[in-house]
C-alpha cells in the first residue's frame, strides 16, 4: 500500500533583517505550497530573518561594528510566541499544511538579548508543536548563538508522520543523529547554510544511515538581497553575484536524491514520498533496530 505525501523546500531569500515582511514572504510561501497540494514545508536555517554571514568576513576585534549588526539581528529574531508566530501558525492553518521554519530565536526564558539557532514545529492545524535549538554553532556563528541542550533533541507527531530536525552541521555529530532515530523520525528537515557538494554527500549518508527522509533546505541570497546600508557587503569579493547558491534537495531513504539540488534560484522544491519506504529501506540495516547491538552499545539522552 502507498502512504504518498507531498513535501517541500523553500529555498528563498529572507527580507534581510527585516522581520516582519520576512514573516509575510514566508507565509505567502506556505499558502503557495497548500495550494498545490503540499503536506510539509521545510524553511532554510535563520531564515526570520537571514543568515549572519558577516561572522566569516569581520573580526571579533570590530567591536563596534558587531555590537551594531547584533543588536539589528536581536531586534528583528523571533520570540515563541509572538506575533510573528502567530501569523506562520495562522498561515499553516489556512494551507492545512505543516511547517518546520528556521529562525534566530530570542531566550525570552531570560534575559531576551540573547539567540539561539532554531526550528520551530508548527502542525497543519496552527499549533506550535515543538522547537530544537541548534546543540553547538560553528566557528565564527558562535559570536551570535547560544548552545542548544538535548531536551529538543526529539521528533514529532503529525499528519505527515514524525517529523525531527537538526541544523547544518549538527548533523554531523553521530550522537545527535542517534537521538533523532531513536526518536522515530521519518523525516527529517536539515535545515543549514552549507551549500557544498560534501554537505550533499553527507546529507545522502544520513537519509541512507537513519533509513529516513531528509529535506535539505538551504538560503539562496543575491548580493543584491542584501541592502547597501549593510558595510559588511563591501567585504565581498567584487563582482560577485551570489552569496549562497542554495543547492537545497530532498533524498529518499536509500539515500538517492528525488529532487533537486536547486542552485542559484529562488524556488520551492517539491518531491513526492513514500513512507513505506523507510521499512524497505531498514530490513537490512535499521540503525536503532536490528542493527543496534543494545548489548554492546549503551546510548543515554541527557536532559530530556
Amino acid at each position: 500500500m502507498s502512504n504518498t505525501i507531498k513535501v517541500a523546500a523553500a529555498q528563498l531569500a529572507p527580507i534581510f533583517l527585516n522581520k516582519e515582511k520576512t514573516v509575510d514572504k514566508a507565509c505567502d510561501a506556505i499558502l503557495e505550497a497548500g495550494k498545490n497540494g503540499c503536506n510539509l514545508i521545510v524553511f532554510p536555517e535563520a531564515y526570520i530573518s537571514g543568515y549572519p554571514d558577516w561572522v566569516w568576513l569581520i573580526p571579533n576585534s570590530k567591536g563596534a561594528e558587531l555590537n551594531e549588526l547584533y543588536a539589528t539581528l536581536v531586534e528583528n529574531a523571533v520570540s515563541v510566541p509572538d506575533q510573528s508566530t502567530k501569523k506562520l501558525s495562522e498561515a499553516a492553518k489556512e494551507a492545512g499544511v505543516n511547517v518546520v521554519m528556521g529562525m534566530h530565536e530570542r531566550n525570552t526564558e531570560t534575559s531576551a538579548s540573547s539567540l539561539f539557532n532554531s526550528l520551530l514545529f508548527i502542525d497543519e492545524h496552527g499549533n506550535i508543536i515543538g522547537k530544537h535549538r541548534k546543540l553547538i554553532p560553528t566557528g565564527g556563528e558562535r559570536l551570535i548563538w547560544g548552545q542548544g541542550d538535548g531536551s529538543t533533541l526529539q521528533s514529532y507527531n503529525t499528519s505527515v508522520g514524525r517529523i525531527g530536525g537538526l541544523i547544518c552541521w549538527e548533523n554531523f555529530m553521530p550522537l545527535a543523529r542517534t537521538a533523532i532515530y531513536e526518536s522515530g523520525a521519518q523525516i527529517l528537515a536539515s535545515p543549514t547554510w552549507d551549500k557544498s557538494p560534501n554537505w550533499q554527500l553527507s546529507m545522502q549518508h544520513i537519509a541512507r544511515e537513519g533509513g529516513l527522509f531528509v529535506i535539505s533546505c538551504c538560503i539562496a541570497l543575491k548580493m543584491d538581497d542584501i541592502p547597501n546600508t549593510f558595510d559588511f557587503k563591501k567585504l565581498y569579493p567584487e563582482g560577485r553575484e551570489w552569496v549562497n547558491v542554495g543547492n537545497s534537495c530532498i533524498i529518499g531513504p536509500d539515500g538517492k536524491i528525488i529532487s533537486g539540488p536547486l542552485e542559484a534560484e529562488e524556488d520551492i522544491l517539491y518531491a513526492d514520498i513514500d513512507l513505506n519506504q523507510i521499512v524497505k529501506s531498514k530490513r537490512m540495516f535499521d540503525a536503532v533496530g536490528h542493527y543496534s547491538r543494545p548489548d554492546v552499545f549503551d546510548f543515554k539522552l541527557k536532559n530530556k
